[in-house]
């Protein structure tokens, strides 16, 4: 057979057994939680997973393109290290119970009844960039920040991919559908130099709860008057999001060096008040 009609071939192939699994009975299994266990995602079956009130939290590199691989490859791989690994590693001390690495940044998922926890890993992140990257990372032109986007809601979620290829390597991931990821990087994509912005649902819920905490500033720098920690954006006219406000937290460094302590510690027993 000619090369060209084998590649043909091939390609139907696939494409047909693509069709025949898309016909195929999809299920849908409701969960409490976020699997922790690789088996727990399908991979062959047309199972998806349905978890409600998911937050996410997308952290994503500013100013990355001023980055070359090809003229300073060793600065550029260090810069993707030092900031990738330490907003891995905050999300993960933060709990949150799925984390991947997306180019220049990553994001976390938490549980429904860590949503807390996932703003105090979105401030810490925030503080780390403000505070801490700017000391160590010089580049020409500008300098590396982050943007930061959060939102929660239903998502539904299966591994896609090969189990084992040809060359040995596993080539599939998870797939998370569903707005909280979508929302949550739009956002982040949206944020100037260090812009923590979080949707309407998220700012609704922390309204709801009515804490001081996560509402007031702590009024360092302010003669001790509270003021409102978020700026209301209205974004009904944006059709990439599917709510019509967004906050974003006017601290511009993040936890306070006085009482930024204290506060994260008690922000996180938030969780645990709220799910009594």
């Amino acid at each position: 057979m000619p090369e060209q009609e084998r590649y043909q071939e091939e390609i139907s192939d696939i494409l047909n057994s693509a069709y025949e699994r898309y016909q195929e009975e999809t299920k849908v299994e409701s969960v409490s939680s976020i699997p922790t266990v690789l088996g727990d995602f399908s991979l062959e079956s047309n199972k998806w997973l349905r978890i409600d009130d998911v937050t996410c939290v997308f952290i994503d590199m500013k100013n990355s393109t001023q980055l070359s691989a090809q003229k300073h490859d060793k600065s550029t791989a260090a810069i993707y290290q030092y900031f990738t690994d330490t907003a891995v590693r905050i999300l993960d001390h933060f709990g949150a119970t799925y984390i991947d690495v997306r180019g220049d940044g990553a994001f976390g998922l938490f549980d429904s009844n860590r949503l807390y926890h996932a703003l105090a890993a979105a401030v810490s992140f925030k503080t780390f960039s403000a505070n801490e990257i700017g000391k160590h990372i010089q580049i020409e032109d500008g300098k590396i920040t982050c943007h930061i986007g959060i939102d929660r809601k239903t998502v539904l979620v299966k591994r896609i991919g090969l189990r084992r290829s040809s060359d040995g390597t596993d080539k599939q991931n998870e797939v998370w559908a569903g707005k909280p990821v979508n929302m949550a990087s739009k956002l982040a994509s949206r944020g100037e130099e260090n812009d923590l912005l979080i949707s309407e649902r998220v700012f609704n819920l922390f309204s709801d709860d009515g804490s001081e905490l996560v509402l007031k500033s702590c009024g360092c720098g302010n003669s001790g008057q509270k003021t409102d920690l978020w700026t209301e954006e209205d974004v009904s006219q944006e059709p990439k999001f599917d709510f019509d406000k967004l906050y974003k937290l006017s601290n511009s460094i993040g936890w306070c060096d006085t009482h930024g302590k204290g506060y994260c510690e008690a922000i996180l027993a938030l969780d645990e008040n709220s799910y009594d």
